[in-house]
């Protein structure tokens, strides 16, 4: 397993809007080979950001990498330049290999 975070830092008062672009947006992951879920993580507050941090896992890197060379991952992000004023500098990348794994046993 894989995960990809990208780590937002999103200025006060703009999260409604931030979050709104995400629930709006058409994401292309459906059907993709080797996706298996995404969540949009809001975090802590601080005096000048929200931090937000989106998470996608998937089987495996090879899979998450083959998505970010597709035309799928091109039409996911074709807009994302108008929500600019939203943010407070790029998004951080975070990938991360799944080393050991637990789930609930009930």
């Amino acid at each position: 397993m894989f995960i990809a975070m990208n780590r937002f830092r999103i200025a006060p008062g703009s999260e409604a809007a931030f979050e709104e672009v995400w629930r709006s947006r058409e994401s292309h992951l459906a059907g993709v080979p080797g996706f298996v879920e995404f969540h949009l993580l809001r975090g802590p507050a601080r005096e000048d950001h929200v931090l937000y941090a989106s998470h996608s896992v998937w089987r495996s890197r090879g899979d998450f990498e083959a998505w970010t060379r597709s035309e799928a991952f091109r039409a996911a992000h074709r807009g994302a330049g108008q929500s600019k004023p939203l943010y407070l500098g790029p998004p951080e990348f975070e990938g991360f290999e799944a080393v050991l794994a637990q789930r609930a046993t009930a």
